[in-house]
């Protein structure tokens, strides 16, 4: 791969890692005081939002992180290698541990009862897109398994066609 085209790829990864911690700490705490401010009574759902919605972008951030590690691999032509199975599967934890926090955040929007000043449209808009981000979760840990077995095949040719000459 390119040397060009790695470099832009790690600028944009630390880029979008100080977007996330931008939003960590500056976004989603004003945003959720906001909501708070605009319909009191969601002040007691404030903080354990918040805090799923900082724990999510932290495992991005994971996944961030893992993904510029292998990149540094690719530039280094050492991807495959043993060493790259234990980023990938950084990245797969990260996406299964934000998974989950999103499918509990869809289930708790299906079953508690949260009071709503547009006749609830505004909680069944927030569970729509839990549950779309709870699938498109999913759908990224199971092609990065898919992707993983892909990357072991591969490291595995490698290493009988390095035996062979």
């Amino acid at each position: 791969m390119h040397r060009f085209f790695i470099g832009t790829l790690q600028a944009g990864i630390a880029v979008a890692f100080l977007l996330g911690l931008f939003g960590q700490l500056m976004v989603v705490p004003t945003t959720a005081a906001d909501e708070v401010d605009r319909f009191p009574p969601y002040a007691p759902f404030a903080v354990p939002y918040t805090a799923v919605a900082i724990a999510v972008i932290a495992c991005v951030q994971v996944g961030l992180v893992a993904l510029g590690m292998l990149l540094t691999m690719v530039e280094r032509d050492a991807i495959f290698t043993p060493r790259a199975f234990r980023w990938v599967d950084i990245i797969i934890g990260a996406a299964v541990v934000a998974t989950l926090l999103a499918l509990g955040v869809t289930v708790h929007l299906g079953l508690a009862e949260i009071p709503s000043p547009d006749d609830g449209m505004d909680v069944v808009g927030a569970l729509g897109a839990a549950t779309v981000c709870t699938a498109v979760g999913a759908a990224f840990a199971m092609l990065v398994v898919v992707m993983r077995s892909l990357l072991r095949k591969a490291t595995e040719l490698r290493t009988e066609m390095a035996e062979v000459i």
